[in-house]
């Protein structure tokens, strides 16, 4: 795998290579002990979204495996003056060893790694946050010491989380349930290669507008913010159609006892999830966003050094 752009890229072993070597990296940083086998190495982070957690945790992950990161926005770059991607993808390939984009459509981090000579990795698009559901499986991993035939509860907008998790469930061969409401389930493609891959996983992939039913028994339970960067004007709206898919005391009830509660952030507390559930002893939203780093940081090795475990 020369990149990782999206879920799709992944399979079984890939994924559990991922959540071994990051409890490696987990382990060591820890212990407090130096690992830097990035020495000399540099990463290109453009940045043409908002971030706190994708780009902190990239930043320092570089940092820490002993390698630079510059950072890039529209700003402070000729993407900002409407350079086509593919002539920075030749231009970076030439000066860095690693490409980190987090950008709008899809096909823009395909044309980029397309005319890059260098890894490049899905920082996030609208279409799907991949990252994020490595760092989701390796916290779940940290707490049950399993991935497969765990329920995995979705509920909220069918969003590029919602359909990075469908293929990372898949492959995982967990129980996915996504609970949204009508017209904004995940997209259809992401449904359909999730139903393909299951096939040989033993994953179960079900879509429903249910909420009580995808939360009946979950090992987990998921939401993401209703309204995502660039649908803001859209926010009203949909806080009157999601309120049913709020995360709340009362939904959970219907979970395992020991259920988890995971949130990518940042969260809209009283909006996708009450406080009380989110600040709860089952939530582990705040290991989920350090586990960034860690699983980050075992992906940039494993697509630079071909490190697996």
């Amino acid at each position: 795998m020369k990149d990782f752009i999206s879920m799709v890229q992944a399979d079984t072993l890939f994924i559990e290579n991922i959540i071994s070597l990051s409890s490696f990296l987990k382990e060591k940083q820890k212990k407090g002990e130096l690992y830097r086998p990035l020495k000399g190495f540099t990463a290109a982070l453009i940045f043409e979204k908002p971030s706190t957690r994708t780009r902190v945790s990239f930043e320092v992950g570089v940092y820490q495996l002993g390698g630079h990161g510059v950072y890039m926005d529209t700003r402070s770059s000729q993407l900002g003056r409407g350079e086509p991607i593919k002539d920075t993808a030749r231009v970076l390939s030439r000066y860095v060893d690693l490409i980190v984009i987090r950008t709008f459509g899809q096909g823009r981090v395909e044309e980029l790694a397309k005319y890059s000579n260098v890894p490049v990795i899905n920082a996030l698009t609208d279409e799907e946050h991949p990252c994020q559901v490595l760092a989701d499986l390796f916290t779940i991993w940290e707490y049950k010491r399993n991935l497969k035939g765990l329920k995995v509860a979705y509920l909220g907008d069918g969003n590029n989380m919602c359909n990075s998790w469908l293929i990372g469930a898949a492959y995982a061969g967990m129980k996915f349930y996504a609970a949204t409401p009508e017209g904004f389930e995940p997209l259809k493609e992401y449904v359909e290669k999730a139903k393909e891959i299951a096939k040989e996983t033993g994953a179960e992939i079900v879509l429903t507008h249910d909420p009580v039913k995808a939360v009946k028994d979950a090992d987990v339970i998921y939401t993401d913010v209703w309204a995502s960067m660039g649908q803001e004007e859209e926010a009203e709206k949909r806080k009157q159609i999601f309120m049913p898919y709020q995360v709340n005391a009362e939904l959970v009830k219907h979970a395992k006892p020991d259920f988890l509660f995971m949130h990518c952030l940042p969260a809209h507390r009283g909006e996708e999830v009450t406080n009380e559930v989110i600040e709860g002893e089952r939530s582990v939203v705040w290991d989920q966003a350090e586990n960034r780093l860690h699983t980050q940081k075992a992906l940039m090795l494993k697509l630079v050094r071909k490190t697996t475990f």
